[in-house]
């Protein structure tokens, strides 16, 4: 269960990280259009990265088993990096929720563009690919205990973000409430490469 718990929390707070997407399911779920199809597209998604990185990152460890502390070291060094740019976001940031506009949007186009917000973004790869892969590398045998946590955050996120929304409306059209979670993040990303790196 730790190891699953672990995979769960890395990928729950890469998720939270504001973006395009998350934005784009947060105002999905707040006018209440579509949002079980917002979360199936994203949570599918990511678990079909999440796999890709978990099992092709394990059997390449095994092959080279130096990978593996550099690539514990170079994901502490990711999320120090990443940590920091999200603290950065929550002193400075002036990020809003805008919900208005347009009339009831057809279930299509908002497929194609959370599809492309998905699938076109790098930081994507680079989140559940390249970090979670490498980091699940770590647990050897348990890498997909690791991976399994991590697909689960995945569902739990969008779920949360999808059908919350509605509740978070008030909240979220004020630039405070976006500094506040980008601060959570940026600890929570320090909290995990600091771990990363007394165990190694």
């Amino acid at each position: 269960m730790p190891v699953f718990f672990s995979g769960f929390a890395l990928s729950f707070t890469l998720i939270m990280a504001i973006g395009a997407q998350n934005a784009f399911v947060l105002r999905q779920g707040i006018r209440r259009e579509h949002v079980l199809l917002c979360v199936l597209v994203c949570a599918i998604s990511d678990a079909v990265l999440i796999t890709l990185g978990v099992t092709g990152f394990g059997a390449l460890n095994e092959k080279m088993p130096w990978l593996g502390p550099i690539m514990r070291y170079g994901g502490a060094l990711f999320l120090l990096a990443y940590g920091a740019m999200a603290i950065r976001s929550a002193l400075t940031g002036t990020e809003a929720l805008n919900v208005e506009g347009r009339a009831r949007s057809d279930w299509r186009k908002v497929v194609a563009t959370l599809l492309a917000l998905t699938w076109l973004n790098p930081h994507v790869y680079l989140d559940t690919v390249i970090l979670l892969g490498s980091i699940a590398a770590q647990y050897g045998e348990d890498r997909a205990v690791f991976g399994a946590g991590a697909v689960t955050a995945s569902f739990v996120f969008f779920l949360l973000l999808g059908f919350g929304a509605r509740l978070l409306a008030p909240l979220f059209v004020r630039p405070k409430a976006w500094r506040v979670l980008d601060a959570l993040v940026g600890l929570t990303m320090w909290s995990i490469a600091l771990s990363l790196i007394i165990a190694g």
